[in-house]
């Protein structure tokens, strides 16, 4: 369940509940989503991100995101100006839609039994380097320490972190640690995960950390 961590209005909405599975990407981005909506100690964890918030179950993560922040306006997700607004949607589409899909475990494992091992990996980095060439293109006029801005406006140290920074950060991460992609190509992506990386509700979002985590 989902905790309210120093709101004290917060302390009067329903608890939260997010079924999840630690290696997911989807899962990922809205647990980033719940720590910087200032929640924490989600569960229980099961397979996919699915919150229940009383008798409304949503089981999407994108639909997620986009509840939490029509109904928790405390760290907006999104920026109030249009310009940037779209480019962060135009950014969270391109993983959702044009990378996330084609690397998923089902794809990869139908390539595996149909293809071979190596072609899955290879069909991953392809897809994977496609959508990050997209990106780097889309972001290279707005980017700062992170997708969209740098500017300090938020407590805890937070700055600028908005919606696009929720679907980029898993997925550079899995490109790097599960794929093995060559980011050198992609130097505005590789600057904005290493800055991710400094972030505590990033951190506390991360696969490794979550308690149904499988080892191997």
């Amino acid at each position: 369940m989902a905790k309210n961590v120093g709101d004290s209005k917060l302390q009067e909405q329903p608890k939260l509940k997010l079924y999840s599975y630690w290696r997911s990407s989807c899962s990922w981005r809205v647990r980033i989503a719940l720590n910087l909506k200032d929640f924490s100690k989600l569960s229980p964890l099961n397979y996919v991100p699915v919150l229940v918030d009383e008798d409304i179950v949503i089981a999407d993560s994108f639909a997620i995101l986009m509840y939490l922040e029509e109904k928790y306006h405390q760290n907006p997700l999104l920026p109030q100006d249009l310009h940037k607004r779209a480019i962060n949607f135009q950014a969270a589409n391109i993983v959702s839609s044009s990378i996330q899909p084609l690397q998923n475990l089902s794809v990869l494992k139908y390539i595996e039994e149909k293809v071979s091992s190596d072609e899955k990996f290879a069909w991953a980095q392809r897809h994977i380097g496609k959508g990050f060439a997209a990106l780097e293109q889309l972001l290279k006029g707005f980017a700062g320490r992170y997708a969209t801005g740098d500017e300090v406006f938020l407590v805890l140290s937070l700055s600028d972190i908005l919606n696009a920074d929720l679907f980029l950060a898993p997925q550079i991460h899995g490109a790097i640690t599960r794929f093995k992609l060559d980011m050198t190509q992609f130097p505005l992506l590789s600057k904005l995960h290493e800055a991710y990386g400094e972030l505590p509700a990033f951190q506390a979002a991360m696969p490794e950390k979550q308690p149904d985590r499988v080892e191997g």
